[in-house]
This record gives structure tokens, C-alpha cells and sequence, in this order.
């Protein structure tokens, strides 16, 4: 039994809360108030939740050698021993097979996005990676796949619901702002062992991520903006009240940046949006005003 704890340690539940992003479909497509469309968004939640976890644990099996040298890392199930490599290997090989039969109950469409989910990570893990640039894509295409599953797993119930090429957009900037953050969070804390714990920082410096942090985030700002004020998106809600939300999202990438180069707390994304109170309170407000914008339009 305690083999199975130790699995789901692995699977890293802290952070499953990027699987959230499933419920931006139900939201954007005006559905919170339909039980069906909440039901199927959280269900499509948990099968990602426990996907993710599969390609966590197999990630770590890949990346054994490397996060024994990693001064975090290394505590990690895997690499300190505390978990059986078989036990790991048949365990994950049986969430994936469940995530995938859970899947297809929720929809073909929905089938496809987990079953290329799981392909795009294994892309990433023996690739991707390993390469400068593409290493931050690929996480940013996952999440791309998040967001387009949370409308594939509405559309059994509603076929109408679409996505804004705006928001996959968003989805993917914000992605790559937060992987910069992140890579230059390792550069700093592992210097002197540059591609030790992950190759792929012998590619980066601190002034290149700096710059590509600046990019990615005037891009997310650009894109979010120019959706909120786009014809098809003000056709959709019948209001252009949706440009109020701009400033949260400028207050929330801004209070991002301050933890990032002032606090140096880049290398936790989805730790910081659990500890971080003015962050909560940027990301509760956003969601309440769009949510009553989007409701009352």
C-alpha cells in the first residue's frame, strides 16, 4: 500500500491545477449555468488530472540520471528510491490505459486530444526537451491540447461550442511566459552545472530568457486584448465590456514578474498560484468580472 502513496506522490497532484484550463471552454461558452457542460468539464478535469500524472511518472523515469544530480529533484519518489521502478512502470502503464477508457466514454473528439496528449509528451520527454526554444513549446502545445479539450468534451451535449483562436493563442504566450520564468528560475539556481540536470539550458543565458520573457508576455497582453475587442468576440457576448478584464491581466503577469525577479520564485508556477494571496485575488477577480460580463451580455 505503501507503494501506491508513493505513486501518487509521483504524479505530482500539486500540480494538477493546470488542469483547470478545462473549464474555460464551459465559461467562454457561456455553460456554467448548464449542470451537463459543468459535469462533463470536471469529469474531462480528472481524466487530464491523472494523464498528466502518468506523463509525469514516465517523464521522471526518463530523467532518472539527471534528477539524481538536481538539488530539488532528487527527493523526488523516483530517483531517491523510495519508489519501485517496476511497480512504477505497471502502475503508470494502467492509469494511462484507464485515462484513455474514461476518455472515450466522454467522446471521440475528447479521445483523440487525451490519446495525443499523451503523444505529444512523449514527444517532449525524449525530444523536445532536450533542445532550447522547442523545450518551452512543447510544454505551451500541452497546454494548447488542455484548452482544446475543454471544448471537445462539451460538444456530445452542445455541438455548437467552439473555442476563440484568440484564446488558444493566450493559452499558448501565457505558457511560454510562465516556461521562460521557469528556465531561468534552473539557469540561476544550477550555475556552474549548466546541463547537468537539464541539457537543454546549455542553450540559455539570462539575458536571452530575459528577452523572451518580454516577448512572451507583451504577447500574451497583445493577444488577450485584441480578443477581447475582436468583432466575432463582441458578436458572441453582444457587449465589449469584456476590455475591463485587461487590467487583471496586466496586474496578474505583472505581480508574476515581481515574484519572479525580485522574490526568485520562478522555478514553482503552479505553487506559487496556491501561496501567493494578491495573485489569488488578481486571478478571483478576473474570473468573477468575466464570468458577470459574460452572464449578463
Amino acid at each position: 500500500m505503501r507503494q501506491v502513496w508513493t505513486f501518487l506522490e509521483n504524479m505530482r497532484p500539486r500540480q494538477w491545477t493546470k488542469n483547470l484550463l478545462l473549464f474555460a471552454g464551459v465559461i467562454f461558452a457561456r455553460k456554467l449555468g448548464d449542470p451537463a457542460c459543468v459535469t462533463r468539464a470536471a469529469l474531462g478535469a480528472v481524466v487530464f488530472c491523472f494523464a498528466s500524472g502518468a506523463v509525469y511518472v514516465y517523464n521522471d523515469y526518463r530523467d532518472l540520471g539527471l534528477d539524481r544530480l538536481h538539488p530539488v529533484k532528487k527527493l523526488r519518489p523516483l530517483a531517491s528510491g523510495r519508489l519501485d521502478l517496476a511497480f512504477a512502470g505497471r502502475a503508470g502503464l494502467v492509469v494511462l490505459v484507464l485515462c484513455l477508457l474514461a476518455a472515450g466514454m466522454l467522446g471521440t473528439l475528447f479521445l483523440g486530444a487525451v490519446a495525443f496528449f499523451f503523444l505529444w509528451n512523449w514527444g517532449y520527454t525524449n525530444f523536445f526537451k532536450k533542445l532550447p526554444i522547442l523545450d518551452v513549446i512543447g510544454i505551451g502545445m500541452s497546454f494548447v491540447i488542455r484548452a482544446t479539450a475543454g471544448v471537445f468534451v462539451l460538444l456530445p451535449v452542445h455541438p455548437e461550442v467552439a473555442i476563440s483562436p484568440w484564446l488558444l493563442l493566450c493559452t499558448f504566450f501565457l505558457s511560454l511566459f510562465l516556461g521562460f520564468c521557469k528556465r531561468r528560475d534552473e539557469l540561476l539556481r544550477t550555475a556552474g552545472k549548466n546541463g547537468e540536470t537539464r541539457p537543454a539550458l546549455r542553450g540559455y543565458s539570462e539575458p536571452m530568457l530575459n528577452a523572451m520573457i518580454g516577448v512572451s508576455f507583451a504577447l500574451t497582453t497583445m493577444m488577450y486584448a485584441l480578443y477581447t475587442v475582436w468583432p466575432d468576440t463582441v458578436q458572441q457576448f453582444g457587449t465589449r465590456d469584456l476590455i475591463y478584464t485587461i487590467p487583471f491581466v496586466l496586474a496578474g503577469m505583472g505581480r508574476y514578474l515581481y515574484l519572479v525577479f525580485l522574490e526568485d520564485r520562478g522555478g514553482r508556477p503552479h505553487e506559487i498560484l496556491l501561496t501567493d494571496f494578491l495573485l489569488q485575488a488578481v486571478v478571483v477577480g478576473w474570473v468573477s468580472l468575466a464570468i458577470r460580463i459574460i452572464g449578463t451580455s
